[in-house]
């Protein structure tokens, strides 16, 4: 027998897809390809100049080389509260409505460990962020796949859950705008989300990160908009993606004050919080004018633009996306998604992300991520073009 055996629990879970994209990537650059990197959403554009000052001036001041509060400092809850009133409308008390995140991903991974019990069952719809899935296997929990398919305009069919998994369910994962697909959902599908985690007693969680990366005036609206929401459910945001900030990993979860203390009950067995320092930055960005975030928007909608249009050239069909930085890519007749990612890799040189990596109905899709600069999606297309 081994000296060491890992915990069974990693056993349920396959290695990460974007470590897998890496090692291939890696393998194919070593051969001199010039490699158009349409993998992994990390925004390229930078840090408002204004954010980073600010956390520079933090870093320096000695009174934030301490710990931080675990709940997260009471001035960054309150800008999150005074972000979401401006926003959506929403009322949030910060001290009992608002936690502090160490970036969604962490939030979003630690709370099956605050409601589920070992066996218990989350419906997680798919394709989606592996997070939910996972968070859920970590905590002993058995996730039910909710498919999300292009006949319902990638929304979940509520009516085709079936009432003995409904009825075990503890919480309900959902995420609009949503990565992958990029589809996107309006307050009527958010009334009957409402609803239906009423009437099984579910606890929704939706991961709202791309709320502020829209296109073409769209303004993509919040789940606690819907009278209701708060009694059963919670919201996940993050200044990731909104601020070009993904590296300094900040966020917030709001809502139901009885779940977010049950998941800060977790963080604070867990982590320390986060360092002063950003969340003051990070009240820096949410008080701020928001017009480094409406100059981001154009920049990406001139990028779906540019994809969008050149995909259609070359006869694929595909929608332009309303928001997020994805576009989602149905691959040609009788190829695979990994198939397709494959041969764009191999032969031009261009990475994307089988759907399939995102869950079984990702099946015969790619994403694309609009996250380098034009002139190299212009490339991108021309590359695929002469792949005929």
């Amino acid at each position: 027998m081994p000296f060491f055996q890992p915990a069974q629990r990693l056993s349920l879970i396959p290695p990460y897809l974007f470590k897998a994209i890496d090692d291939k990537k890696e393998e194919v650059r070593a051969r001199g390809v010039d490699i158009i990197d349409l993998g992994v959403g990390d925004p390229d554009l930078p840090t408002p100049g204004f954010i980073v000052a600010r956390m520079q001036e933090a870093v320096a001041d000695p009174a934030t080389h301490r710990y931080p509060m675990y709940s997260g400092l009471s001035r960054f809850r309150e800008a999150v509260a005074r972000w979401y009133r401006r926003r959506y409308e929403v009322e949030l008390d910060p001290e009992t409505e608002v936690l502090t995140l160490i970036g969604c991903k962490e939030g979003l991974a630690h709370l099956p460990l605050a409601v589920n019990n070992p066996g218990d069952v989350n419906l997680v719809t798919t394709p989606a962020y592996p997070v939910y899935r996972m968070g859920t296997l970590f905590a002993g929990g058995n996730p039910y796949a909710v498919p999300l398919v292009p006949e319902n305009r990638f929304l979940p069919d509520l009516r085709q859950i079936p009432p003995i998994e409904a009825r075990d369910a503890k919480l309900f994962f959902f995420n609009y705008p949503n990565n992958p697909t990029a589809a996107t959902a309006d307050l009527d599908f958010f009334r009957q989300v409402v609803e239906f985690c009423r009437e099984y007693r579910i606890v929704a969680v939706h991961d709202a990160c791309y709320s502020e990366l829209a296109f073409d005036g769209y303004r993509p609206p919040s789940f606690l908009e819907v009278p209701g929401a708060k009694e059963v459910g919670i919201e996940f945001h993050s200044l990731s993606k909104t601020y070009s900030m993904t590296g300094w990993r900040l966020g917030m979860a709001v809502g139901n004050r009885e779940v977010l203390a049950a998941l800060g009950k977790i963080k604070s067995n867990i982590d320390s919080g986060v360092f002063d320092a950003i969340q003051l930055a990070g009240i820096a960005a949410l008080d701020s004018d928001q017009e480094s975030v409406r100059e981001y928007c154009r920049i990406y909608q001139e990028r779906r633009d540019v994809v969008v249009g050149g995909l259609k050239k070359l006869g694929y069909q595909v929608e332009p996306p309303r928001a997020t930085f994805y576009v989602w890519l149905a691959t040609p007749p009788g190829v695979s998604s990994l198939e397709f990612a494959t041969r764009l890799l191999e032969q031009a040189g261009v990475v994307v992300v089988p759907g399939v990596g995102f869950g079984p109905p990702g099946e015969g899709f790619v994403r694309l991520a609009l996250t380098v600069p034009k002139e190299r999606l212009e490339e991108a297309v021309h590359r695929l073009g002469k792949m005929g």
